[in-house]
């Protein structure tokens, strides 16, 4: 596998000068000093480094290789390729920059053409290089790392370095290290396949920008997060990255949200920063799995550890009450003035015994436990860093510890460190680790297939050269079995007072022109309409605001009372395709903002878990007596709904806004098309 050579070659030749602080230089020293022992330089002078043999050819060199690391001129890379691919070399890592970055892409096209032809696999151009703490190999500027079980996927080299220079302090080791810059060949779409089956790496952390290929994104992720966790950083999550669009759904599926949804989707951990990154990386790396939500506190100080189960409550912990069994256990083993309550606190008497012992008990009955020791002076920390440790070796359950606080901490924290047992500087911090930790073993127990997308629509169309006006759709949408209420469409007075006739009063007429979107801010909605002179009232006056506009008729609904008014939406977002959107609905959309989102198609179970993350979920399932709607009917119409995009291939926008909600089920009550 040309991959595992990259990581694991038999022999690395590096491209460039030699002279004293050239990056050829400097990275043949990484290499030695880093322990790698079979490395050959290669230059137009023959010239080597650090004791290291240095050739103007590659035909000149008499051993294996299959990894060529390039920093020399931009303009020589690609006959190295070429010497490269005549060598049987199978990979290649480009520090080299000067292309697309500076719009050189005609120099990378030519790069890869090259590497196709000999089957050579690329990381960059204008990278940072790659690390393998498990074979020494550091073939990258940046600082060495020590080995651990994190791998780190970056599309910055500058934060790559960061990470890397990071990583000792944070108590975190390095398993891989790639940073992939210009990423003309590989990335992370085949880095983590690899990583998933890589036995030195448990937890990998992903800092991405964009992503070339949307869909299949999602589905190396999603493959990916049922063997590991995987934590991303994702910048840009300004408005100025959001695009001009015509639907409410367009306008609320902003490119971060839907990045975000992805990843929500797919069972991967977002987080905001770097230094979130670790926390959680240094718990997938050191700690077991997280299997439930019910942890314990034990601390010595009563004031952190309520701190602590605040924190717990806030993200869906469970700080559960010890059992009968465990309070009689505790009052007859510790001082009468100790907490016997989860947190359970120790007072300053606690002990390397009181810290074991009260491990050991309270997680027979919880998931995980955060062990708390705000240290003084006289006492002895790492006595109780080795009670904590043998805790957590009899009951083989997660234990992150908080010890506070500074240098008196200092050699405690280095055991913990030794034992392979995370510290964080405050019990927060280690509190928001253990719910990520255990809400990613919940998604990846209870992981929901990717549906299949439907092939295009070959029995109906929507292709037309006419305007696509809300008769035409609420038509298209009957005869997709969507609900749809009756409806009449007319085009002028005297059709428009046969139709509430035949729809039956009290009923709900609407403007139909193909420049009134939003129809609602031009009053063109009339409600409640209960006989024929407020019809003929209300023809004239929607007719009257559509002067200057083009006026196509009026559509008339039967008036529908009492129902919640959702909306159901699509748009396509130009890297993952088809978006769908369910929120509040009405005139509040955009007000209220309550939505859930997800990239479609929609297995049954994720609409359900879209309508229980609204806000108004509690409203829509009966809260406080109020009668619960058909929350079975709005599940079966998101579903359907988004197989539509792939059915009709031209519509590129959608809004069902409002979906009326009631205990009788979901009527579609306005409806717009855009289509591309």
């Amino acid at each position: 596998m040309t991959i595992s050579k990259l990581f694991y070659p038999r022999g690395v030749a590096v491209f460039g000068s030699m002279a004293d602080g050239k990056l050829g230089f400097e990275l043949v020293r990484q290499i030695v000093d880093g322990g790698y022992g079979s490395v050959v330089a290669i230059n137009p002078k023959s010239q080597g480094a650090f004791n290291i043999p240095g050739y103007d050819s590659l035909s000149k060199v008499n051993q294996v290789l299959d990894l060529a690391v390039i920093a020399s001129p931009a303009n020589t890379v690609a006959s190295i390729l070429n010497e490269c691919g005549a060598a049987g070399i199978s990979a290649a890592v480009l520090i080299t920059s000067g292309f697309s970055e500076i719009g050189n892409r005609a120099g990378e096209e030519e790069l890869l053409v090259i590497a196709k032809r000999y089957g050579i696999r690329l990381i960059g151009p204008n990278c940072a290089g790659i690390v393998n703490t498990a074979c020494d190999l550091f073939a990258t500027l940046e600082t060495r790392p020590p080995a651990g079980k994190m791998a780190f996927i970056s599309q910055s080299g500058a934060l790559g370095g960061a990470v890397l220079s990071w990583a000792e302090d944070q108590g975190v080791g390095i398993s891989k290290f790639v940073s992939y810059g210009n990423r003309i060949d590989l990335d992370e779409l085949e880095l983590l396949p690899y990583f998933a089956q890589d036995p030195e790496t448990k937890v990998v952390a992903l800092y991405i920008e964009s992503v070339k290929n949307g869909r299949e994104f999602i589905r190396v992720i999603n493959e990916f997060t049922k063997v590991k966790p995987l934590v991303i950083i994702k910048s840009g999550r300004t408005s100025s990255g959001m695009r001009a669009t015509l639907s409410h759904t367009g306008s609320l599926a902003g490119l971060d949200a839907v990045y975000d949804s992805v990843i929500k989707q797919s069972g991967a951990i977002r987080v905001e920063t770097v230094e979130d990154m670790f926390d959680l990386c240094k718990g997938f790396s050191q700690l077991p799995a997280v299997k439930g939500k019910k942890i314990a506190i034990v601390t010595n100080s009563g004031g952190p550890g309520i701190l602590a189960a605040d924190r717990a409550e806030s993200v869906n912990l469970q700080v559960s009450e010890p059992s009968q069994k465990l309070l009689d256990y505790l009052s007859g083993a510790l001082p009468p003035n100790c907490g016997l309550h989860n947190p359970y606190d120790l007072t300053v008497q606690g002990t390397e015994e009181g810290y074991k012992n009260v491990l050991i008990e309270v997680l027979k009955e919880v998931d995980g436990a955060l062990a708390i020791n705000v240290a003084t002076p006289y006492l002895d920390s790492v006595s109780l860093a080795r009670g904590i440790y043998a805790a957590s070796q009899e009951t083989g359950k997660p234990i992150a510890t908080n010890f506070m606080a500074g240098s008196i901490v200092t050699e405690s924290i280095k055991y913990l460190s030794s034992k392979n047992l995370p510290n964080y500087q405050i019990g927060e911090r280690a509190i928001s680790v253990l719910a990520n930790m255990a809400e990613y073993e919940t998604k990846r127990q209870g992981r929901l297939p990717l549906v299949q997308e439907p092939v295009a629509e070959l029995t109906f169309s929507i292709n037309s050269t006419v305007d696509f006006l809300e008769p035409d759709a609420m038509r298209w949408l009957k005869l997709n079995n969507f609900p749809v209420p009756e409806f009449n469409y007319s085009q002028n007075i005297e059709d428009a007072l046969d139709g509430c006739e035949k729809i039956g009063y009290p009923v709900v007429m609407k403007v139909v022109s193909p420049e009134i979107i939003h129809k609602s801010e031009y009053g063109g909605v009339i409600v409640g309409i209960k006989d024929k002179p407020q019809a003929l009232e209300a023809f004239n006056r929607l007719k009257q605001i559509s002067e200057g506009k083009s006026f196509k008729g009026v559509i008339i609904y039967p008036f529908i009372n009492k129902s919640m008014e959702i909306l159901v939406g699509m748009s396509r977002d130009p890297q993952f395709g088809p978006v769908i959107v369910v929120g509040t609905g009405g005139i509040y959309t955009e007000i209220l903002h309550d939505i859930s989102l997800r990239v479609a198609p929609i297995h049954p179970d994720e609409a359900w878990k879209m309508i229980t993350e609204l806000k108004s979920f509690p409203i829509l399932n009966g809260a406080r007596g109020q009668e619960k709607c058909d929350l079975l009917a709005l599940s079966n119409l998101i579903v359907n709904f988004s197989l539509l995009p792939f059915r009709y291939p031209e519509i590129e926008e959608i809004d069902l806004n409002p979906v009326f909600l009631s205990s009788k089920g979901a009527l579609i009550a306005d409806v717009r098309v855009i289509r591309k």
